[in-house]
């Protein structure tokens, strides 16, 4: 119940009115890119490691044709560093004047074709995850990310802007990616949250 009351109340942290009013188009990848560079050094990949239970894990891939709900009513985290990262994500959205998310994204060891989402924040914005999905295919950028380090401005999405970023473990190896994403269009952010 603590776990809960702390999540809709990190949720619901305040605003200034300045936030509700998104940018001109041509500022937000680069206050966007800072955010995802400073992302970067302060996210702790051996903390995002240790999120996601071996238990999710596991019945991430499972079908039960007698349950089809198994795997999402499986998922679950270890709260020490859920908590710890997703304080971590929400500080980083509020670095810019408007509404924006920070997500955390990882790859899924054995299967390299395969992401998740281990955590998405208050606005649940994401230019990539289809709702209610515990896992998808590969994002090409995503990947790129991994395998390089680098950061990388993604604009497909009409109406989205998303700069992916590196998160990197105590040897340095790009173990997660940063979303740090906001819509462009001013009517949509009168649905945020």
């Amino acid at each position: 119940m603590t776990f809960l009351c702390l999540l809709f109340v990190m949720s619901g942290l305040p605003r200034s009115a300045a936030q509700g009013v998104p940018p001109p188009a041509a500022d937000l990848p680069e206050q966007l890119d800072e955010v995802a560079r400073v992302g970067s050094v302060m996210v702790d990949g051996d903390l995002c490691e240790r999120i996601v239970t071996q238990r999710a894990l596991t019945y991430m891939f499972e079908v039960d044709p007698r349950d089809r709900w198994a795997a999402g009513d499986n998922y679950d985290v270890d709260d020490a560093p859920f908590i710890e990262v997703k304080k971590t994500l929400l500080r980083l959205s509020h670095l810019v004047p408007f509404p924006a998310d920070v997500n955390l994204w990882m790859p899924i060891k054995g299967r390299p074709d395969k992401i998740r989402i281990v955590i998405r924040n208050t606005h649940e914005m994401s230019q990539f995850w289809p709702w209610g999905a515990l896992y998808q295919d590969m994002i090409p950028q995503m990947k790129t990310v991994l395998e390089t380090g680098e950061r990388i401005t993604v604009t497909e999405k009409p109406g989205w802007i998303s700069v992916l970023a590196p998160v990197s473990d105590s040897l340095g190896d790009v173990v997660g990616v940063l979303e740090v994403v906001t819509q462009t269009q001013s009517d949509a952010h009168a649905n945020v949250k």
